[in-house]
């Protein structure tokens, strides 16, 4: 039997040691506990005709930059990194309600399904509304399971397509009026020391267009893009080495 045909998924990123892509929405990382054939590893596997070695997850509704090492030892360096907190993230994410400007969460939340709570931080800011929802930019400093869709309801700002944290309404209104059928989460970037040489080496995932299409809808897009454009600030969370992109360029789980 045929094995079933996978995603199409945007290579951002290739180096010797690193792959970057844009995870789709809907799609796994990695078999774990899902059952699907077709899983992001996989299909990234075959694009580049190498085994790669996931670093990190997102959840199956985020869409956005997923890095696999190109071996073992790669892969073992790299995961030091997100170990020791030199990794920086940043997540768009559509939410009910007006928040604050800015702001930080800090709610221990459990990093397995049945497991104790264990700290957690995330820190977040405004950059544009529609009505009664605002988009934000999440900037996680942990990665815990399910870290921004669980700090963002803890402060009651709900994501927006969230079926496990969110409110079913909503989800309704959002995909009857804006053809929003999926968690509006997506990780933007992620920045880390090099495994090899140490730089700073980011990688950005442009929005994916079931994302981008019901934002432009709602006259957010211009910001959600200038999210996406904007160099990584040193007063984020992280490593703080001169970026490095080599030639070619196009673990925690906060999502």
């Amino acid at each position: 039997m045929a094995r079933p045909k996978g995603p199409s998924i945007e290579l951002l990123y290739r180096d010797a040691a690193l792959v970057g892509v844009n995870k789709p929405s809907g799609t796994v990382v990695h078999r774990g506990w899902a059952k699907d054939e077709v899983v992001v590893m996989t299909v990234t596997r075959d694009l580049i005709g190498q085994w790669v070695y996931p670093l990190h997850r997102l959840d199956r509704g985020t869409s956005g930059v997923v890095l696999f090492g190109l071996s073992s030892a790669i892969a073992a360096r790299a995961n030091r990194c997100f170990e020791t907190g030199q990794v920086r993230k940043r997540y768009l994410a559509l939410v009910r309600g007006i928040t604050p400007a800015a702001g930080t969460i800090d709610h221990p939340v459990p990093n397995k399904a049945k497991g104790p709570r264990v700290a957690a931080v995330t820190h977040y800011r405004r950059l544009d509304t529609f009505e009664r929802f605002s988009l934000v930019e999440a900037l996680p400093e942990t990665g815990r399971l399910h870290q921004i869709r669980r700090h963002l309801k803890h402060i009651s700002h709900p994501l927006v397509g969230d079926v496990n944290y969110g409110k079913g309404e909503i989800n309704r209104m959002f995909r009857s009026r804006f053809g929003l059928h999926r968690l509006a989460l997506h990780a933007v970037s992620i920045a880390l020391p090099h495994p090899e040489t140490d730089n700073l080496v980011t990688i950005v995932a442009p929005l994916t267009d079931d994302f981008a299409g019901p934002l432009a809808q709602m006259g957010l897009l211009p910001a959600a893009q200038a999210a996406v454009a904007a160099p990584v600030s040193a007063a984020e969370p992280g490593p703080k080495k001169t970026t490095s992109r080599p030639p070619g360029s196009g673990p925690g789980q906060a999502s």
